[in-house]
This record gives C-alpha cells, structure tokens and sequence, in this order.
C-alpha cells in the first residue's frame, strides 16, 4: 500500500466489478448539508464526492443519513446512482452526544430499507456511530462491512483533545469492537494505518489505504488579484484559516501566532463557524482573545462558505494555517495546496504526510511561537512561497476522486470472494 495507489485510473475499475450496489451509512451528518456548520466538514465533503465518483464509475451508492429536519424529501438523488435517504432516528435536533442513544433506532431504518430494495452487496460506514450501526446491520443481513473512521477516539485522547474521559473510552471500546469485526478498515494515510494497528491492534490484512481526493474543476491555482476581489478580501498579505470552530481545530492557536508576527500588516482570514457542544464558547473565547491582543482590525470573520466557493480563498490567500490538535488526513490542507497556496501546518497525524515540510510548506510543533516564526517565512519570502506553491499543486494533482474510487471499488469487490470476518 502507499501513495502511489492513488494512480489507479478509472480503466482499472473495470477489473474485478461484481459489486456494484453500495449502502453507505452517514449517521450523524449528511453529504447534503453545507461544511463548516455544525458538524458538517471533511467527512461531509468525503461522502458526497466518494458516492458521486463512485456512481461515475458504475457502482451505485445508496447514503442512509439521520433525518435532521421535515422538509428534506425521503430520498433526494444527488447524481444518477447516487442517493442520501433519510432514516429518522430521535428528534430532529440532537445534538452528536445524544446520537449514541439512537443508533438501534437508525439501524432498524436502514435494515429495512435495505430489505425492502434487496440490492446491497457491501456495507460502508463512515465514523464510529454509523459503524456501530452498520456493525449490527452486517451480523443481521450477512453484508461485508467496510469502515472509514475518519477520526479515532485514542488519537484525539493523545492529542488532548477529550470533552469527556467516560464517553471517549466508551467511544475507544466501540471502535475496538467494530475494527476487529471489518472485513476492511481504510486509512488515509500510512500515520492513520499505524494508528490503527498500534492502538487498537488492527490486522494490517485488512487495512487498506484509501486516500480522499480533490475536484481540480474547482481546486486549482488561479490569479490571486482576482480571488481577492471574487471573495472581497483586502491586498493585505494574508493567513487563511479554513474549518469548524471547535477545540480540535486549533483556531485559538492561529490567533495567537498573528499577534506575534512580524509582518504586522498580516490579516487573518477566518472562513468556518462554531461546531459541536464547544464551539459557540470557543469562538467567543476566541473572539475574547482577539480583542485582548488588540487584533480586531487584523482579523476578518466569514461565516461557512459552499465547499467550491472555497476555491477563491485558498487562491486569495498568501499561506494556510492548519494548526490542528490532529488530523487523520488535513482536507484543507489538500484543496489549499491544489489551488497553489503552501500550508503551515500542525505535525501531526495526516498533516505530517501531507504537507512536505520545506518543499510544500512547513510542518511545525504545535506552540504559538513556532507557528508565527513559520509564517513570518513564508510571507516575508515570496519567491519561497512561489515555488511551495508551484510544488503544492503539483503534489496535489496525484489525489483525485475518481482513483480514491477506483481504489475503494477494488476494495469491495474483492470482499465478494472472501468469507465475512466474525466477531472474536
């Protein structure tokens, strides 16, 4: 396995192609809502192009999400081949703690529609609500499961990133439990494979490297002039900040790191809104700290942007800052190097693959000081930031939607000839 996987073209799919009906389950956010609300964001964005890719390549995917509101129709068709059914699952308004109290009820949804069709060859679920569910699912209509965690409950404990010590181990023990019953397990990264294998003692047989990609339709170096005018950004060099508001992100870090640069004309540009129970306190935090070091006429606040939108930002930018608590893969830091932008980045997990340190952009620890000294390079230096960005995009051009398909159709196809892994 490794990053040249991602090279696969889509004449390949063609070999192995006896699956080709998907249920994929998205518990606790829909590839239909905007990222940067709530807790819609990479995962969202990993969805909804995995399931368009893989419907262009012949596999039609069926996403069973929560149901989070009334007027949202049953079952709305994003592409041919691609459907989000709504399961309703509790009320429409709970918050992401309360889902796990709902998990049998979703279940049960998708359970019987995927009864009622009779066409489902594989299970894939995405986090570790949706795999709880799936992992039931797959014992009850003997379906091969595969499961995308996105995030780890032990990797955000080692990077301090816990709400709730009680509910973290609980977490850690589900996603125990559903690894060692996956007929496969995806990683984005060798770093998140190594998780896997290292905390929660994964079979290295059955993890397989499926990379996100990025849509160059959208995702590519243009003219910055013209980026900074299309999303009404002033000429002062500039810091793009690019994610939800929550504790994970890092955000309060970024603002730090302004307050000591050099470069004093720098203004940070913040384009995401506050998600899960902490973030409306953590951006007034925020907020709060902005105000005590004086930066209000420094920073600008946008509110979520729609996910191809994004594209003018990352292009008007001078440098991305991501200076994430962890990070299984970094997504922003993908779609800001295709657009030609370099990354100073936290290194840690995906992040620190991801971002090649010097040639692409910067990898830093995760202190105040040491992302100000990076970015202080970066914008003192243009002709740096020229050829990272030059080499950034190049890099970028090998992650594409249609060979994380490809990869992932494989993938399923070959659970076809395998016996279904059982519980220990």
């Amino acid at each position: 396995m490794g990053i040249g996987l991602v090279g696969i073209t889509l004449a390949s799919m063609e070999l192995n192609a006896s699956v080709n009906k998907v249920a994929m389950l998205s518990m606790h956010t829909s590839p239909l809502a905007q990222p940067g609300r709530g807790d819609s964001g990479g995962m969202n964005v990993f969805v909804r192009e995995l399931g368009a890719a893989l419907a262009q390549a012949g596999v039609s995917v069926r996403t069973y999400v929560r149901r989070a509101d009334a007027s949202t129709p049953d079952v709305v068709t994003v592409e041919p081949g691609f459907e989000v059914c709504q399961i309703t699952a509790g009320a429409f308004d709970l918050d992401k703690h309360q889902l796990p109290g709902v998990i049998d009820e979703f279940a049960d949804g998708v359970r019987k529609d995927i009864e009622q069709l009779g066409e489902a060859q594989v299970l894939h679920a995405n986090y570790w609500l949706s795999a709880q569910a799936a992992h039931r699912i797959k014992h009850e209509l003997s379906l091969p499961l595969v499961t995308t965690f996105h995030t780890l409950a032990r990797v955000k404990s080692a990077g301090g990133d816990v709400d709730d010590d009680d509910e973290s181990s609980a977490r850690a023990e589900a996603e125990a439990a559903i690894i060692g019953c996956s007929d496969i397990v995806t990683a984005a990264t060798a770093v998140e494979a190594a998780e896997l294998r290292d905390l929660y003692r994964a079979d290295p047989a059955r993890i397989e490297w499926i990379s996100p990609g990025v849509d160059r339709a959208f995702f590519s170096p243009g003219d910055q002039n013209a980026a900074r005018r299309a999303s009404g950004l002033t000429a002062s060099p500039t810091v793009l900040f690019v994610g939800r508001i929550q504790p994970l992100k890092g955000l309060d870090l970024a603002v730090d790191a302004i307050s000591l640069l050099r470069h004093q004309d720098a203004q940070l540009v913040i384009v995401g809104g506050p998600s899960g129970d902490e973030g409306a306190a953590t951006e007034r935090a925020i907020r709060q700290r902005i105000s005590e070091l004086g930066l209000e006429h420094r920073v600008t606040w946008c509110p979520p942007k729609p996910h191809h939108l994004l594209s003018s930002y990352y292009r008007a930018a001078d440098v991305v800052v991501v200076p994430s608590r962890s990070e299984s893969f970094g997504l922003v830091a993908l779609e800001a190097a295709a657009c030609g932008t370099p990354v100073v980045a936290s290194d840690v997990g995906g992040l620190s693959q991801l971002v090649v340190d010097g040639e692409t952009g910067l990898l830093v620890p995760r202190t105040a000081e040491r992302f100000a000294s990076a970015l202080d390079l970066v914008l003192g230096h243009p002709s740096l930031a020229d050829r990272m960005g030059t080499a950034a995009a190049t890099r970028a051009q090998r992650f594409t939607w249609s060979a994380t398909a490809a990869r992932l159709r494989r993938c399923y196809s070959d659970l076809a000839a395998r016996a279904l892994v059982s519980c220990d």
